[in-house]
């Protein structure tokens, strides 16, 4: 027997998975599926979406409000992009409609002439995700919803048959009507506790060299390369190409890792 739920109890399940991988400082809940209206951007500040593969057609979006996009571009490690914070969040989606995200894509609501129903597709549903006021919104396309298949596991191998990209353009040409967040209060200040359930990049740097193309072009198996740092000095560790801390380098389980001895200050990390 399939599992895939009617189109308004899916994008309901849609809403519960994505509102559990977004950051948030309270817990979301997400409201009632309705039809959606290209003025549903009007209530959010940022938002991104992803193409889906694995047969199943369209994308899934996510919008987001204020007090996220707010604390993404204030982060001490520099602006972060919103389409890199709710990636895991459209990946999650994607699972449940028994398709893989693509690589997601800030979108940009200010962008004159912006309709949200012409980058979807066509009509879409709208699931309000509510926290202490409208946190978030998840908008999927009708055709999407009309062609998920059975969920996938959360470590289900990327599928060979890539499906259609495109959203469904079914519009009926009536004008929808405004947008109205059910249960909307005013929210109150957030902080960079958003930010904690965001995958960041960490590396960890033994030094840096400066070389011609001629010598690098001459580079053979065994060559050595002398780097800017001395022997036995801190290893730097970089989080999105910013360098927070320095370390000594250990062998662990016969991996290598970093034993932090100094956290730098917003000031010196640079």
């Amino acid at each position: 027997m399939s599992d895939v739920l009617e189109p308004t109890l899916l994008a309901e399940a849609l809403a519960v998975t994505v509102a559990a991988s977004l950051p948030a400082v309270t817990p979301l809940m997400p409201g009632p599926a309705q039809p959606g209206s290209p003025h549903v951007t009007a209530a959010f500040a940022g938002g991104a979406i992803a193409e889906l593969d694995g047969g199943v057609p369209g994308a899934v979006a996510v919008l987001v409000g204020t007090e996220l996009v707010e604390a993404l571009a204030a982060s001490p490690l520099g602006a972060l992009d919103v389409a890199s914070a709710v990636q895991p969040a459209l990946d999650a989606a994607a699972r449940q409609l028994g398709a893989h995200a693509r690589a997601a894509r800030t979108i940009d609501l200010d962008a004159d002439g912006y309709d949200v129903a012409a980058e979807l597709g066509g009509s879409f549903t709208t699931v309000p995700l509510i926290g202490a006021g409208i946190a978030a919104a998840v908008l999927v396309p009708d055709t999407t919803l009309a062609g998920a298949r059975e969920p996938l596991a959360e470590d289900a191998e990327r599928p060979t048959d890539l499906g259609t990209t495109g959203a469904g353009s079914d519009s009926t040409g009536e004008t929808p009507a405004p947008f109205v967040p059910a249960f909307a209060t005013a929210a109150p200040p957030r902080g960079l506790e958003l930010l904690q359930g965001v995958d960041m990049e960490v590396t960890v740097e033994l030094g840096r060299t400066r070389m011609t193309v001629r010598d690098l072009l001459a580079l053979t198996p065994g060559a050595v390369l002398e780097l800017d740092r001395a022997a036995g000095s801190p290893a730097d560790l970089l989080v999105n190409g910013r360098l927070v801390a320095r370390g000594e380098v250990v062998v662990v389980d016969e991996d290598f890792g970093l034993r932090v001895t100094e956290i730098l200050d917003a000031n010196a990390a640079v």
